[in-house]
């Protein structure tokens, strides 16, 4: 880029790749920039175990974008998930006194009172999402301004993370050089990416299946249901290979990416594998369909897993859009289609929209994440220069 441009940045550290998307900032609008991605380092089913590592590795995919932009990329908003995320309702009540009517600060001082409600011990609060607000005891309504009452009550889903794993992962990405705006669950970055405001109107769900780590959100309109990190990821498919047909890693992960598929077809797959011998044993055949079901039962699992939290904690929620499915393990054959049959409504894909000049290579579910965080710190810049907004209501309003 020939003159200085406004830049905002996006980290997805994953277990496998690290990515990071650069955006510019344009007149309200946000442009594709650049992006890197590098294989991760110092990771351990899914946890930072060598912090260093951790550190070179994002050093590594900003010294790449800061070349290709010419301009120091110093910040960026950074992806947080796993099963160490949970969320938990919070409530704040704001009594006026005199009855009057209620402002966009009022409901902003609300959020704020909600999100002071006690946490579990070492638990750190990642976002405060409005739901809606009760005045003086009636009907919850979304947006109550100008209503007149005495008491405002305000609902919000509070997401945290363990303030361990959080720590470590803020000080790995500080130890790169690079300052943390702010941790936002990966999930809620993927569906602001990919799902429009007006697809959340008939309730929708994502479902971010990362290597080591998987995250789901639930959206009823402009409020967030549900969120939670998953017990099950892409590695657990690898590994119910190695388990079941008894292979290596390295081996079982090859035959995932090249003959594996989720959903069983009907009239059968009974072509045969073989596979190379190793450790000094001869090879050996298995046939594709022993392969597939074994990879359909654990990704019945996983969306199992996604439907008890639709009916049990997402209010059993009808997911009139269905269900949008990110990160690289989404990729695997079949995922959609099992995921339409064992939770009864579409699926789909999701890729990134709303950036200018997204190129055609990152049009993949697992750029989706990187994506959502580029555009989630390019609205905080934008929030910053205009100097406006109303609060928490207004930085998560339609999100």
């Amino acid at each position: 880029m020939s003159k200085r441009v406004e830049l905002a940045a996006g980290l997805d550290l994953g277990g496998n790749w690290t990515r990071l998307v650069v955006v510019s900032l344009e007149n309200g609008l946000v442009r594709y920039g650049t992006h890197a991605a590098a294989v991760s380092r110092g990771w351990h089913r899914g946890q930072i175990a060598d912090q260093n590592a951790v550190a070179s590795t994002v050093r590594q995919v900003f010294e790449q974008c800061s070349r290709r932009t010419g301009q120091a990329l110093v910040s960026a908003v950074v992806g947080a998930g796993g099963p160490g995320v949970r969320c938990r309702q919070g409530r704040g009540v704001y009594d006026f006194g005199p009855r009057r009517r209620v402002q966009a600060e009022d409901l902003a001082q609300a959020l704020k009172f909600a999100a002071q409600s006690p946490l579990e011990p070492d638990r750190q609060l990642l976002q405060v999402l409005p739901q809606d607000f009760t005045l003086d005891g009636r009907p919850p309504m979304p947006h109550p301004v100008n209503v007149e009452c005495e008491r405002l009550e305000a609902h919000a889903l509070l997401i945290t993370a363990s303030r361990q794993e959080h720590q470590a992962l803020v000080s790995a990405v500080q130890q790169a050089g690079v300052q943390v705006e702010e941790t936002v669950f990966e999930a809620m970055a993927a569906a602001y990416a990919s799902i429009l405001p007006e697809e959340r109107t008939g309730g929708v769900a994502l479902l971010d299946i990362g290597a080591h780590a998987s995250n789901v959100v639930f959206y009823d309109g402009d409020s967030m249901l549900f969120a939670a990190g998953l017990p099950v990821s892409g590695d657990h498919f690898t590994r119910d290979i190695c388990a079941v047909h008894g292979v290596s890693y390295e081996e079982a992960e090859r035959l995932k990416l090249s003959y594996g598929c989720a959903h069983t077809s009907p009239s059968g797959d009974h072509i045969l594998i073989g596979l190379p011998g190793e450790g000094g044993r001869t090879g050996k055949e298995i046939s594709r369909r022993a392969l597939v079901e074994t990879l359909e039962a654990r990704a019945d699992q996983l969306f199992e897993i996604v439907e008890t939290c639709r009916r049990q904690h997402a209010r059993d929620l009808p997911l009139g859009e269905g269900l949008v499915l990110c990160g690289g393990g989404s990729l695997l054959e079949g995922m959609v289609q099992e995921a339409e049959r064992i939770l009864g409504c579409p699926a789909r894909l999701g890729v990134a929209r709303g950036i200018l000049d997204w190129p055609d290579e990152l049009c993949s579910p697992a750029w989706t994440t990187a994506a959502g965080l580029a555009m989630y710190s390019a609205r905080l810049q934008f929030r910053r220069m205009s100097a406006g907004g109303s609060g928490l209501l207004g930085l998560f309003r339609g999100k």
